[in-house]
């Protein structure tokens, strides 16, 4: 508006301007008409003052008409900029009008944690297993969601993924009376445009089989809350296989029947070699115990069958405590020497053994009666259960080392290759995970995988085992990458540990 005036005002003082000039010119030449020199000078003052006018002016009306011409065009921007705008935030409220729907009807818990631990996001799913309103859930603490006990166990996990790290776990709930939620985890870790970590969706899935019980309360209840161990190869967790099915069942008395299993030698203790590369290397085998149901048929029942219902009546302690009796029984019965003398032989233990406060006694006592020094065992802890319970993992790890123990951590790389979570830990051996090794000669982010955990870990003094070696091709790889140890059916088969 100003502008316009200004250009309005400015035109007629041009043309007063040029008035003036021409009067003031014509005025001079009339009184100066006798004089032909001084007409003929001013005469072409006035004609060349009279052009740069016409130019100026000509040039005026081109500018104003260019900047008129890109003001409209902008103006047509501006006018499609809205338009697009519009629609995008129309298809916007309808992704997350449909996404919310989707949230709101699957059956997966969604949470979105802040890096403070603070609750920002959350569906329905997650509502009704915590039996809470909306506005009690949003902006709340997970210590406070989940409960004291049930966030200690997962602590670290949140502080693995508040650092960028993925996480994909499952974890026991149970209650006073052996009740029990299986749930699959996962932690997505969400970054920003600098790659700083703004939080992570926390998702889980009840896979609780049908024939488990639920708990009786709510997840923020004061629960112990265990990582379920991740098994070896041929194992299904979780799934009960029929034939054990009729021979442990019963709900309350599943547990007796399982302590009377292992009371009448139904259960026996299998070994599976664990081969030095390169395999005529002449470096000392070792062996991965693996423990069996035997069946009145003959038939072998693998622990996918039998775990759960140890996990869920709290008898794994028991049972890994008779492994370990068995094992160096066995052991302390050798007659002759030989090269397996310095064998070593590895044996998984359960979350809730390495949280069960007297096992290093009952090791300590049993080498002693059996006369066995602790270097011919290496147990094997979960990498999982390294990342959820950090604290239990770490006074396990040190009291069995006490006793003169190797120690293992198992199923390394099946999420990331992390060497934060062993830091300050001291391990003899990383086993890698099998589903790594089956899949590194056709994936190459795989196999990339594999090459730097055995480069790191051999700055550090710790040596690789591979598992699921189920071919040749394997074979030749590992050896040409350099792990220490194989483990699988291209290996050898488990055989039984007879006396």
């Amino acid at each position: 508006m100003r502008g316009g005036i200004f250009r309005g005002v400015r035109a007629y003082v041009i043309s007063i301007a040029v008035i003036c000039t021409t009067a003031a010119l014509v005025s001079t030449i009339y009184f100066t008409h006798d004089n032909l020199q001084w007409v003929a000078f001013l005469t072409g003052i006035l004609i060349a003052s009279v052009l740069a006018e016409a130019a100026r002016a000509s040039r005026s009306e081109w500018v104003l008409m260019r900047r008129t011409a890109q003001l409209s065009s902008m103006k047509d921007k501006l006018d499609s900029e809205v338009r697009g705008r519009r629609s995008n935030e129309k298809r916007i409220t309808d992704i997350q009008a449909r996404s919310q729907l989707v949230d709101e009807t699957m059956l997966t818990m969604i949470v979105l944690i802040d890096p403070d631990g603070h609750c920002r996001y959350h569906n329905r799913a997650f509502r009704e297993w915590l039996h809470l309103k909306e506005e009690l859930i949003d902006g709340r603490h997970m210590r406070e969601l989940f409960g004291t006990r049930a966030y200690a166990g997962i602590a670290t996990a949140v502080r693995q993924t508040l650092d960028g790290h993925p996480l994909h776990y499952e974890y026991l709930q149970e209650d006073s009376g052996s009740a029990v939620y299986r749930l699959l985890v996962e932690h997505v870790p969400q970054f920003d445009a600098d790659g700083h970590v703004t939080g992570f969706y926390f998702l889980a899935v009840d896979i609780t089989r049908r024939d488990d019980q639920p708990l009786s309360g709510t997840f923020g209840a004061e629960t112990n809350m265990t990582v379920q161990q991740h098994y070896g190869e041929n194992e299904i967790a979780g799934q009960i296989h029929a034939p054990f099915s009729g021979q442990i069942g019963g709900g309350r008395d599943e547990g007796k029947q399982l302590i009377e299993a292992i009371q009448e030698g139904e259960f026996c203790l299998y070994c599976q070699l664990i081969s030095p590369l390169p395999i005529d290397s002449g470096k000392t085998e070792h062996y991965a115990i693996l423990i069996r149901l035997m069946e009145e048929e003959g038939g072998q029942v693998p622990p996918g069958a039998f775990f759960p219902i140890a996990e869920k009546t709290g008898l794994m302690p028991y049972l890994d405590r008779w492994v370990v009796q068995q094992v160096l029984k066995w052991a302390s019965k050798r007659q002759s020497p030989s090269r397996d003398n310095n064998s070593i032989f590895f044996i998984n233990v359960a979350a809730a053994t390495i949280g069960d406060p007297g096992f290093p006694d009952f090791l300590k006592n049993t080498l002693d009666e059996q006369g066995m020094p602790g270097s011919i065992l290496c147990f094997e802890v979960p990498d999982s259960d390294l990342a959820a319970r950090n604290n239990s993992v770490a006074e396990f790890i040190r009291q069995v080392r006490q006793c003169g123990c190797n120690v293992a951590l198992s199923g390394f790389g099946r999420y990331d290759a992390s060497f934060d979570r062993i830091r300050g830990f001291q391990v003899e051996f990383l086993k890698l995970d099998g589903g790594v090794i089956l899949n590194m000669l056709n994936d190459p982010a795989e196999l990339a995988k594999v090459v730097s955990i055995n480069r790191i870990a051999k700055k550090i003094g710790v040596k690789t085992v591979a598992e699921l070696v189920e071919s040749d091709e394997i074979v030749a790889k590992l050896c040409e990458i350099g792990i220490d140890y194989s483990q699988g059916s291209s290996i050898s088969l488990p055989r039984r540990l007879a006396d």
